[in-house]
């Protein structure tokens, strides 16, 4: 039984001389022809976002390719009223844990240098304090987070100072936050639930710059070896109150690009804590935010029990493509983030690029468009409409 309009039949192929007209009607030219044809593809009834994206992350049939973004990106109602409320979901990053530190604070305050604003934050332990300066974007303003200059580890004997830190942390689970976000989002999306950032890659983003961290690895790989032991313990604790949760999935904010960690970090450092996790999670994916270049890693992503790749980035931008990705990972959702390069683009060019990540991967029923990198400012009122047509056009997985 065909459904009515305007939900597209999924299981006929239309051929010949006609046009498709949104919401998946067709239209016959004066004296043209047209015919018609099973396909292997059956009715997918309208879904809201909601059922879209979990559809992708639980591998079931779903009426098109999710397009979302994270929460904050753009105002919502501004975005709803661009391409419409059931055309964009949203993506919030949502918390399940509740870290306190009785013995341990860190103190914040605005900071300006050189006509940049910034942020200082200083750490206070019992075996002493650390400080570390961060400054804004200028083309991005406080919408983005601050860029660090200077870090609170330095050199060597700054550690002991993280640690006093480290040991300090309690954890306690947060459930009420992931209710509530449930019950803010209903229809419109599904919580991003996170945990923290595996220690090695949690030490070059949030605690020491890459370049000090690799002499210190080099100079007193001890001392550093000791931190990530402490830190890879919090993870632990917040990966089994994450497993407990209702969560869909659960992922790794770890902002993985090859040059940084490399291989053998990589499999040291971030794919065992990947491993367990996925074991505590009764077949629900583990994802992993991977936003840079990937190639070297292929054959070690492959090995790992990372089941969902978020903000994959795929070119102009870095390195793997949609086909790449779902070719070597058959069991991995792909949640690209849109080439924030693209966004600067005509319309045309924007239709085009996203016409061409679907013609990849809109198939394979594992693929989700994602704004979830900074884009150039103000650039998402003219490409958003060109993705969001991209999609419908395409129709169903």
């Amino acid at each position: 039984m065909q459904p009515a309009s305007p939900v597209p039949w999924h299981g006929v192929e239309f051929f010949g001389e006609h046009r498709r007209l949104r919401g998946g009607r067709y239209a016959l030219p004066r004296g043209g022809t047209m015919g018609a044809r099973l396909t292997d593809r059956w009715p997918v009834k309208r879904m809201t976002m909601r059922e879209r994206m979990l559809a992708v992350v639980q591998r079931r049939p779903h009426d098109r390719v999710p397009f979302v973004m994270y929460s904050g990106q753009v105002p919502h109602e501004e975005a709803y009223a661009l391409v419409g409320r059931g055309n964009i979901g949203l993506l919030p990053w949502t918390g399940v844990v509740r870290m306190e530190s009785p013995n341990c604070r860190i103190e914040t305050e605005k900071l300006a240098r050189g006509g940049l604003k910034g942020v200082r934050a200083t750490l206070h332990t019992p075996e002493g304090t650390l400080t570390q300066e961060r400054f804004y974007t200028p083309a991005f303003g406080e919408s983005a987070a601050p860029a660090p200059r200077k870090q609170f580890v330095t050199e060597p004997k700054d550690y002991r100072v993280l640690q006093a830190y480290f040991r300090d942390v309690q954890v306690y689970p947060d459930y009420e936050n992931l209710d509530k976000t449930l019950r803010d989002l209903g229809d419109a999306g599904i919580p991003h639930v996170a945990v923290g950032r595996t220690p090695y890659q949690a030490l070059w983003v949030e605690w020491v710059l890459l370049e000090d961290l690799a002499y210190h690895l080099a100079d007193a790989p001890g001392v550093v070896e000791e931190t990530m032991a402490l830190m890879g313990d919090i993870i632990g604790r917040q990966c089994r109150i994450a497993a407990a949760s209702v969560a869909p999935y659960v992922v790794f904010p770890d902002n993985i690009t090859a040059p940084p960690i490399g291989v053998r970090n990589f499999e040291k450092h971030a794919v065992p804590y990947y491993n367990r996790l996925a074991a505590m999670l009764d077949g629900r994916p583990v994802y992993v935010h991977m936003d840079g270049d990937l190639k070297p890693l292929w054959e070690a992503i492959g090995r790992s029990g990372v089941r969902g790749l978020d903000s994959m980035s795929p070119p102009p931008d870095n390195d793997t493509c949609v086909a790449d990705a779902l070719r070597l990972w058959p069991e991995m959702r792909v949640a690209i983030n849109f080439p924030s390069s693209v966004h600067l683009g005509t319309p045309r060019q924007v239709y085009g690029a996203a016409r061409e990540i679907l013609e990849q991967g809109g198939r394979s029923g594992r693929l989700q468009i994602q704004i979830s990198e900074n884009m150039p400012p103000g650039a998402w009122r003219k490409s958003f409409p060109q993705i969001a047509r991209a999609v419908e056009e395409f129709a169903a997985p």
